[in-house]
C-alpha cells in the first residue's frame, strides 16, 4: 500500500475543495480561482485562463523554448518530424491567424476532421488560444455521422485533409466532407482543406480554402494572442455514439480539464518537464484529446503523435521501436493493440530484439484488458503493466494504481483503485451498496472532480439521465464490484449482464475465463436470445494460428466456464472466427455480435474498423 495514494484520495474525498485548490496551482490563471466547487458554476467558478498557453506559451516564456515538445512519426509515410515549445508556439500561432482571417472568435466551434498529422494538433490548440470551441471528428467517419455532428454543434469551419491513411489504405477524405455538407442542414462558412502529397483532393470554390494558400496569405499577420476564458467555458465537444443513434456531445470545461489532467500526469504517470510521453491513440477519441495533445504539453513533457498501426506497419515490432527511438518513457495503449501484437509475434521475438529503451511503465486502458494479456507483456517487457479505466465523460483516469505516488499494486482483472477525487460505490437495483466481492452497477459520488463532463451540448435532458438511477450518484453503465482487498474490478457493461433462465451472468467474468485457455487471443461473450431460458450466452473466440481443431477449442471453452461457474452458466455455443468486429478505437462491437446472433438486421457501424467482418461471421453463424 502506498501511504502517498491513501493521503490523496482521502484528502480529495475529505476536502475536495481545498484538494483541488492546491493543484490549481500547477497551472497558470490570468484570474486565479479562490473557489473550488459551486453547484451552479462547477470548478474554479471565479477562475479565468487560457489551456493553449498553459500548453505552450508558458513554457516558451519560462526558457523551455528549446526544448522538445511534439514529435511526428509515421510509419505509413516514412516522415518523422519534431517541434520545439518554440516552433510549436509558431505553428499553432500561424493556425490561429488562418482561423482569425475566416472570422473565428471565442465561443465559435470549428469542426475538425483530419488524420494523424501534425496539423490536427495544431488547429486544436489554435482553437484553444483563441477561446474558439473544436470538434474533432475521427478521420474516416462516415458522411452522415459528420452531418449529424456538423448539425449538432453548428460550426463556422470546418478544417479537413485529403486523405488518412490507415495501414496500406489510403482513404479520401474530401468526399466525405462533400457529402456530409450536403446532407447536413447546417452550412459552414469555409472548409480548410490541407492537401496531402498521398493524395490530392478537388477545391469547391469558393467555400473551401487550400490551408496552405491561406497560410501564406497571413503570413505577415500578427500572431493572435492567448484569449482568457472562464474556467467554466468549454474548450471542446467531444461526439461519443449514444444507444439511439444520436451522438452525445461531451462538453468539456477549460478549468477543470487543465487541473485534472495536470494532477494525472504527475500523480498516475510520473511525467514532468522533458520527459517524452506516447499514447498510442487517435485525437479522434478522448484519450487522444487528453493524452496526445493535451496532457503532456501541459507538463512540459514531448508527446508523441504516432500515425500508424500496432502491426503491419510495417511489422509488430513497430510500438517497441517508436518506444526506444524517441526515449519514452511512459507509454499508454489498448488491449487490443497488445493482442493484435501478441497474435503475430506470440513470442515477443521483436519485442525481445528491439526493447523498450527507457520505458518505466505500460498503461492500458480503452476496454477492459483480460489478464492473459497483461500476463504476456509483463513476462515478455519486464516492465509494470498498469490496467485502468475512465471514459469519454469523465475526461482523464477514475481507477488506476497511482504508479508516481508510488502504488505498485496490481491484480489482474482489476483496473486498481479509486483515483483521487472519485468516490465510487457499487450499487445494486435498489440504489444500496452491496457487499464487498459482489457485483452491481459502478456509480460515483457527486460532485464529480475536476474534468469530468457537466453538460452535453444541446442535450440537457441526455446529460441528466446519467444521474437519474441513483440519486447523488453519477451512473457509470458499468457492472463491477470491489473484493476483499479493495481492488475495484470492471466486468463490463450493465447491460452486458443476460438472464438465464432466471439467474444473472456476467459475459466479462465469461470472456475472463475463456481469454486464460490456451491459443486464446481474444473473445467475446454475448446474450443470444432463447425461446426457453430467455438468453444463453454465445461466445467468440480468436485463436493464434496453428492451435488446434475448431471442434477441439469449443469444448475446451465450454469445459473450463462449466467448470469455474458451473452448469448454470450453460454456454453451449463458441464461434472460432479470425477476427471480431471493431471500432477503430478498438472496441468490440458486442451489441453488432447480438444481432448478428439473433438473425436481426443491422446497419453497418460508421465507427468499424473492418467492414467485411460482420458478413463474414453472419456466415459462419448460419452454417
Amino acid at each position: 500500500m502506498s501511504a502517498a495514494y491513501e493521503e490523496a484520495w482521502q484528502a480529495s474525498i475529505d476536502d475536495p475543495d481545498g484538494f483541488w485548490l492546491a493543484a490549481a496551482r500547477a497551472v497558470d490563471w490570468s484570474k486565479a480561482p479562490k473557489t473550488g466547487w459551486r453547484d451552479a458554476d462547477g470548478w474554479f467558478p471565479d477562475g479565468e485562463l487560457n489551456t493553449c498557453y498553459n500548453c505552450i506559451d508558458r513554457h516558451d516564456e519560462a526558457g523551455r523554448g528549446g526544448a522538445k515538445a511534439l514529435i511526428y512519426d509515421s510509419p505509413v509515410t516514412g516522415v518523422r518530424r519534431s517541434y520545439s515549445f518554440a516552433e510549436l508556439r509558431t505553428e499553432v500561432g500561424r493556425v490561429a491567424a488562418m482561423l482569425a482571417s475566416l472570422g473565428v472568435t471565442k465561443g465559435d466551434r470549428v469542426v475538425i476532421y483530419m488524420p494523424m498529422i501534425p496539423e490536427t494538433a495544431f488547429a486544436m490548440l489554435a482553437c484553444a488560444r483563441l477561446g474558439a470551441i473544436h470538434s474533432v471528428v475521427f478521420g474516416g467517419f462516415a458522411a452522415l455521422e459528420l452531418a449529424k455532428r456538423i448539425d449538432d454543434s453548428t460550426p463556422k469551419l470546418l478544417l479537413t485533409a485529403s486523405c488518412g491513411i490507415e495501414g496500406d489504405r489510403t482513404i479520401p477524405y474530401k468526399p466525405i466532407v462533400d457529402e456530409a455538407l450536403q446532407l447536413a442542414s447546417h452550412g459552414v462558412g469555409h472548409v480548410v482543406l490541407f492537401q496531402r502529397p498521398e493524395l490530392a483532393a478537388p477545391i469547391v470554390a469558393p467555400r473551401d480554402i487550400d490551408w496552405t494558400r491561406l497560410r501564406e496569405q497571413t503570413e505577415d499577420d500578427p500572431l493572435p494572442p492567448c484569449v482568457p476564458v472562464a474556467s467554466h467555458e468549454p474548450l471542446y465537444i467531444l461526439y461519443t455514439s449514444g444507444t439511439t443513434g444520436v451522438p452525445k456531445g461531451v462538453v468539456r470545461e477549460n478549468g477543470g480539464h487543465a487541473v485534472a489532467l495536470t494532477w494525472s500526469m504527475a500523480n498516475i504517470y510520473g511525467i514532468g518537464p522533458g520527459d517524452i510521453f506516447w499514447a498510442a491513440s487517435d485525437v479522434g477519441w478522448v484519450v487522444g484529446h487528453s493524452y496526445i495533445v493535451y496532457a503532456p504539453l501541459l507538463v512540459g513533457a514531448a508527446t508523441v503523435l504516432f500515425e500508424g498501426k500496432p502491426v503491419g506497419t510495417p511489422d509488430p515490432g513497430t510500438f517497441w521501436r517508436t518506444i526506444a527511438r524517441h526515449g519514452v518513457k511512459t507509454f499508454f495503449t489498448a488491449p487490443t493493440a497488445i493482442r493484435a501484437i501478441r497474435k503475430e509475434d506470440p513470442e515477443a521475438a521483436f519485442l525481445s530484439e528491439i526493447g523498450t529503451g527507457n520505458c518505466q511503465a505500460i498503461f492500458l486502458a480503452g476496454e477492459r484488458a483480460d489478464p492473459d494479456t497483461i500476463g504476456w507483456l509483463e513476462e515478455k517487457s519486464g516492465l509494470p503493466v498498469i490496467d485502468h479505466w475512465w471514459q469519454t465523460e469523465l475526461g482523464w483516469p477514475a481507477i488506476a494504481s497511482c504508479y508516481a505516488l508510488g502504488d505498485l499494486r496490481r491484480k489482474r482483472g482489476s483496473a486498481g483503485f479509486p483515483v483521487p477525487g472519485y468516490a465510487f460505490a457499487i450499487l445494486d437495483e435498489e440504489g444500496q451498496s452491496v457487499h464487498d466481492g459482489e457485483s452491481g452497477s459502478v456509480a460515483m459520488r457527486l460532485p464529480l472532480p475536476p474534468g469530468a463532463f457537466r453538460s452535453l451540448w444541446n442535450n440537457e435532458e441526455g446529460y441528466r439521465k446519467n444521474f437519474l438511477a441513483y440519486p447523488g450518484y453519477y451512473e457509470t453503465g458499468d457492472a463491477g464490484y470491489f473484493d476483499e482487498e479493495g481492488f475495484l474490478h470492471i466486468m463490463g457493461r450493465t447491460d452486458d449482464i443476460i438472464n438465464v433462465a432466471g439467474h444473472r451472468l456476467s459475459t466479462g467474468q465469461m470472456e475472463q475465463i475463456v481469454a486464460q485457455q490456451d491459443g486464446v487471443v481474444e473473445t467475446a461473450v454475448i446474450g443470444a436470445d432463447d425461446p426457453v431460458k430467455g438468453m444463453s450466452p454465445v461466445a467468440f473466440v480468436v485463436t493464434r494460428a496453428g492451435t488446434g481443431s475448431e471442434d477441439a477449442i469449443a469444448s475446451d471453452v465450454i469445459g473450463a466456464v462449466r467448470a469455474n461457474l458451473g452448469p448454470v452458466a450453460a454456454l453451449k455455443t463458441v464461434y472460432v472466427v479470425p477476427q471480431l468486429p471493431k471500432t477503430r478505437s478498438g472496441k468490440i462491437l458486442r451489441s453488432l455480435l447480438r444481432k448478428i446472433v439473433n438473425g436481426e438486421s443491422y446497419d453497418m457501424p460508421a465507427t468499424i474498423e473492418d467492414p467485411t467482418i460482420p458478413d463474414l461471421l453472419a456466415k459462419k453463424v448460419r452454417e
